[in-house]
């Protein structure tokens, strides 16, 4: 009972554990001892802590939010130098490619605004959309739309042996991914749960036992939804693990212990050993519960060992004009994984899913080398065929006139090393 009263908010608070006939007795009146602050004198030193703490704070957030419009000026640029280009008019100079950010101190605290609403690149869905997603729309494909579960690719198989050098990638389903890159062993988004909230179960195994996994050198988080964000996988992990957020997102993992979070604002990057990760933007959005839309940002993440290798992790994102802005910033990228499920019916979610076929043509914008597909064929959270992103995605790649060998479309389980 106590328990559910703290939970409603109706729990007695903690001074109400003292004997309740306190008030009855009255006690000897005490004068204060010498050199001791009175009354008004110790509420003046608490008011001006306070108005210190307060004008801290507002620096901090003066400073973000200088940084901030700084960010907005330089994206208007850019956006004005695409405009006139793809209009066909002559740029004099063209936009100049803003440099790489300095890295930011790891697990460095950071202040930051209540929300993110600004950084959404389409509207939320509203009571019209759904009210139609209510009336048409399916969340779930049908039987025949199931019927190919048992061919979906499930091939587990050993991590590959890699040293300092290496760069290789293995897939254990969905977006999580154990990216071997400059001596470190990165996961993505690691979800090793069967079953999360909201959606049935695996319709494929987790492809990588996580008795098999080396040591974890740090881990990359692109949103807070519960497919990205799993805190029964997470909870397997030591405390002292270096984890890269988003901005907004500390506070989740402080709650669990987590000591070393590095949260990053678009653009900005920290570094590992001699690993660059770069948080970049996405078409996407984040909600964990009914209060906290936006509160957190989302997006990519670009890891680039120490020669320069790249391997870019969209996250969950829909297609639009970041893609060729993450390209410009960061150009030579050797891998790009790609999500490419979770995309049908196409008016509710082509805002924040791409298709197979916007997912190879990010690709392009980005300048990728290479493309790795994921989000598919774990769990089931939309309405297309199960197997249908897998089709889609060669044909877009083969009608795209690119090379086969450079579509990593890899089974749930399998590795690929990035050959030099």
């Amino acid at each position: 009972m106590p328990r559910l009263a703290r939970a409603l908010g109706t729990a007695p608070c903690a001074t109400c554990v003292v004997p309740c006939d306190i008030g009855l007795r009255r006690s000897p009146r005490r004068r204060p001892a010498r050199g001791a602050l009175s009354m008004t004198q110790q509420s003046e030193t608490t008011r001006e802590r306070e108005a210190e703490r307060g004008r801290g704070a507002e620096r901090e957030n003066a400073t973000e939010r200088r940084k901030a419009a700084e960010r907005e000026n330089a994206t208007e640029r850019e956006t004005a130098a695409e405009r006139e280009s793809a209009a066909g008019h002559s740029v004099s100079s063209p936009a100049p490619i803003p440099p790489l950010a300095e890295p930011r101190p790891l697990a460095e605290p950071r202040v930051w605004p209540r929300t993110f609403h600004d950084r959404l690149t389409a509207p939320l869905p509203g009571l019209k959309a759904m009210a139609r997603f209510a009336r048409e729309g399916a969340v779930r494909p049908g039987r025949e739309g199931l019927a190919d579960v048992p061919l979906l690719p499930f091939e587990p198989g050993p991590l590959p042996s890699v040293d300092a050098r290496t760069v290789a990638v293995s897939w254990a389903g969905h977006a999580s991914w154990v990216v071997r890159i400059g001596g470190l062993t990165v996961l993505t988004d690691p979800v090793w749960s069967r079953r999360i909230i909201g959606t049935p179960a695996r319709i494929t195994p987790v492809g990588i036992d996580w008795a098999a996994l080396p040591r974890v050198d740090a881990v990359v988080i692109s949103h807070n939804h519960y497919d990205h964000l799993d805190a029964p996988t997470l909870r397997r992990l030591p405390r002292d693990t270096p984890v890269f957020a988003p901005a907004g997102l500390a506070r989740w993992f402080h709650r669990r212990r987590f000591t070393s979070v590095t949260e990053l604002d678009w653009w900005e990057a920290a570094e590992l050993d001699g690993v660059r990760f770069d948080f970049v933007p996405a078409h996407h959005w984040s909600k964990r519960s009914l209060t906290d839309t936006c509160r957190s940002l989302w997006g990519g993440w670009v890891l680039t060992a120490p020669d320069g290798r790249r391997v870019y992790f969209a996250g969950d994102t829909g297609y639009g004009h970041w893609f060729a802005r993450i390209g410009r910033r960061h150009p030579g990228i050797d891998l790009a994984l790609m999500p490419i499920g979770a995309y049908d019916p196409r008016w509710w979610l082509s805002d924040v899913h791409c298709d197979p076929e916007e997912a190879v043509r990010a690709v392009r914008d980005l300048g990728a080398r290479r493309m790795a597909p994921m989000h598919w064929g774990t769990f089931v959270l939309s309405a297309e065929p199960v197997l249908e992103p897998l089709t889609r995605v060669r044909a877009a790649w083969e009608a795209a006139g690119l090379p086969r060998e450079d579509l990593w479309d890899l089974p749930v389980g399998a590795s690929r090393v990035l050959e030099d």
